[in-house]
């Protein structure tokens, strides 16, 4: 397993890194939507619908939401998909219960539209804007999507650790019994420090820096949370992995399940910041 992992990872890097900073932005935003669709052609499993006429149609239709999400503002679908996710983080802190409210198949498919389209919203919307101006310095926003990354890393690579050494107290276990809030404490503090890097790089007054912590902390809190509501999802559909399609890593949606939430919650942030 491990020995697959690694080999997958080695493969997968370079795709992801060569698409982020060598594709134009009409051609990354195809990329992305590939991905997107592909997610999508997951989800209509974990929404219940296994046959793959079924998981190919909803993966189409993904694909023609994305189309048409261009023709709409930007700024509403992501403010839209924050409130979406806050329903999320209620949902998880009410499971088992609640379950009526969304253990609908077709009501686990929309669910699905909120959790994808968004996320390739924000991505797009961030590679469109080609540069961006700050303290008198113009930041390629290539390496905003890296920093995203890093976010989603750091507070998964953080949680490891912290909740190896001091992981008593579960965070969610009817969802996902492995994390503790050790480990949540732990990858928020890991997001700190590379917030306060990224601030020393561009020169950041105390309080841009202040603002930019806040705001990796809520995108960081919310990358959690798309674990989670993947996690939960899985356990009522009785499955461990959204599918086989990366040999050690599960599938697609078990990769990018906290990039789901923290792309649109951070981008949006921005929004409302005033630097994007």
């Amino acid at each position: 397993m491990l020995k697959q992992r690694i080999i997958t990872g080695l493969i997968l890097a370079p795709i992801a890194i060569g698409g982020i900073f060598f594709l134009p932005p009409f051609e990354f935003s195809l990329f992305i939507g590939f991905v997107i669709a592909v997610g999508g052609w997951e989800w209509a499993n974990l929404a219940g619908f296994s046959k793959q006429i079924e998981r190919v149609a909803f993966a189409a239709f993904i694909a023609l939401l994305l189309y048409l999400s261009t023709l709409l503002s930007s700024t509403a679908v992501l403010g839209a998909s924050v409130l979406g996710w806050v329903a999320a983080l209620y949902l998880i802190t009410q499971y088992p219960g609640k379950k009526l409210l969304w253990e609908c198949r077709f009501r686990r498919l929309l669910m699905g539209v909120f959790v994808l389209v968004p996320a390739w919203v924000g991505l797009v919307a961030i590679r469109e804007t080609d540069v961006l101006a700050y303290n008198g310095q113009l930041v390629d926003v290539r390496y905003l999507i890296i920093y995203i990354m890093f976010i989603v890393w750091g507070a998964d690579v953080g949680a490891y650790f912290a909740g190896k050494t001091w992981g008593n107290k579960k965070l969610a276990p009817n969802v996902s019994p492995g994390k503790s809030w050790a480990g949540v404490y732990g990858g928020l503090a890991t997001t700190v420090l590379f917030a306060v890097i990224a601030s020393v790089m561009l020169a950041m007054p105390i309080v841009d820096t202040l603002l930019l912590i806040v705001i990796t902390l809520i995108t960081a809190i919310f990358s959690v949370v798309g674990d989670l509501f993947e996690s939960m999802l899985k356990r009522h559909r009785g499955i461990k992995d959204s599918s086989q399609l990366l040999p050690g890593h599960g599938g697609v949606l078990d990769r990018v399940d906290s990039l789901t939430a923290a792309v649109p919650v951070l981008t949006f942030l921005l929004i409302l910041a005033g630097w994007f």
